[in-house]
């Protein structure tokens, strides 16, 4: 029951997780929609109230028309409309499934047995905890200074921009090596979705409070405050499409168990930030096809270093597997599954050995209330349902997570040859 509880409280949260992040990078997307789509003004009265610019729109069977002004308008509204708590909400209910669904058991989806770093594979769970939550402090605090020192007044945002991937690549170089799998993917995920939420914690809002008390004091507001804000807008707008596909990441293992893994997750990210900015230019009017050329060819180099390398057995463990196979045939029956087939025998015999704690009905392993992604292996049946999916996770060393039944290198060539 405790797991079952975990596991609906986990819906829960998750559900809102995403309604918040759907609403925050919508809206985000809009205002810099609106913000480069917006054309002087042609009427002087219009101008001398000090609108910069204006759209109008139709949408929903009405019109709309938005002016953005350049100083602070004759009046402020009472009921300004902020944006802020879409951007908070989305940051603390992924910050608390993180949490629940890895930090509640780093060991077992945090922890990188496999790295090639001594110190990293020596790590207990409460030290890649800690390790975790540095990661996501120091992400922060690099990029913040990055931003503070290469453009301090907003003069010099290309170079920055060139920061700022150089310490994405870093990243997620580092998240490879210090974190297991999927948990590297999310890792470089939430370090930019930290910065994003941190930017309008830290600079965006406070920015425009300041803005507005100038205003109305009928003081002139800073205009840094304007540009930074501007400058940290557009930069969360480059990380949206990146951290939605390293969000999505962990439903594709191909992604995180590829030797070529933290190159892959740079080149994700500098393909989505490429697709972003031919929308940015195209709301200015800008048409550059290059763009998403550049970006799909990014993906298509993605596919090839992500593709599964065909594994082929020598003879002599060839002749060995076939030896064991023969020898199965002969014993009658494995459990309850008859043995006609004795590849088939072996395949099951490991399933039950390796898998079946989680892949169950009511799985025995603490923690897991349902079989994952409602994937069950106890019979022959269910695991000639999917094949390839069980060949391809096996393979590549991504199932069992973290190797915590103790699946042997001849049981995974054993699935990766074996043919249904």
């Amino acid at each position: 029951m405790e797991a079952y509880l975990v596991e609906f409280g986990n819906l829960l949260l998750r559900w809102l997780h995403v309604i918040a992040a759907i609403a925050w990078i919508g809206e985000s997307i809009y205002f810099v929609m609106l913000d480069n789509s917006l054309k002087t003004p042609t009427d002087d009265a219009v101008k001398k109230r000090g609108v910069l610019g204006e759209m109008w729109a139709v949408h929903g069977g009405g019109f709309y028309h938005n002016q953005k002004y350049m100083t602070a308008p004759a009046e402020l509204p009472k009921d300004l409309h902020w944006s802020f708590w879409k951007a908070y909400t989305t940051w603390l209910s992924g910050f608390a499934l993180f949490v629940i669904m890895y930090m509640s058991n780093p060991a077992f989806y945090l922890a990188n047995p496999s790295s090639p770093w001594e110190w990293v594979r020596e790590l207990s769970g409460w030290q890649v905890n800690v390790i975790a939550i540095l990661f996501l402090i120091a992400g922060w605090v690099v990029y913040d200074q990055l931003c503070r020192r290469i453009s301090p007044n907003m003069e010099r945002d290309g170079i920055l921009s060139i920061g700022v991937a150089v310490m994405m690549v870093i990243v997620a170089y580092l998240s490879v090596h210090v974190f297991q799998g999927r948990a590297a993917f999310l890792m470089t995920g939430a370090v930019m979705a930290t910065a994003m939420s941190a930017n309008v914690f830290f600079w965006i809002i406070p920015g425009q409070r300041r803005m507005v008390n100038a205003m109305k004091k009928g003081e002139a507001p800073n205009p840094l405050d304007g540009k930074r804000g501007k400058q940290r807008s557009v930069h969360n707008t480059y990380f949206t499409l990146p951290v939605v596909f390293l969000m999505l990441s962990n439903h594709y293992s191909f992604t995180y168990t590829s030797p070529y893994a933290w190159i892959i997750m740079s080149l994700f990210i500098f393909s989505g930030a490429t697709i972003r900015q031919y929308f940015v230019l195209r709301h200015l009017g800008q048409n550059k096809i290059a763009y998403p050329i550049v970006g799909v060819a990014l993906l298509i180099l993605i596919a090839f270093l992500a593709a599964p390398a065909s594994k082929q057995s020598t003879s002599g463990n060839q002749a060995t597997t076939n030896s064991q196979a023969a020898d199965l045939v002969t014993q009658g029956t494995a459990g309850n599954v008859p043995i006609a087939n004795g590849e088939m025998a072996r395949v099951m015999e490991i399933v039950e050995a390796r898998c079946v704690q989680c892949h169950a009905a009511q799985p025995t392993q603490a923690g897991f209330a349902s079989a994952p992604a409602g994937l069950a292996l106890e019979t022959e049946q269910q695991v000639m349902a999917n094949p390839a999916l069980i060949k391809q996770v096996t393979a590549s060393g991504y199932m069992p997570l973290a190797n915590m039944t103790k699946m042997t290198d001849e049981e995974r060539e054993f699935i990766a040859n074996w043919t249904p």
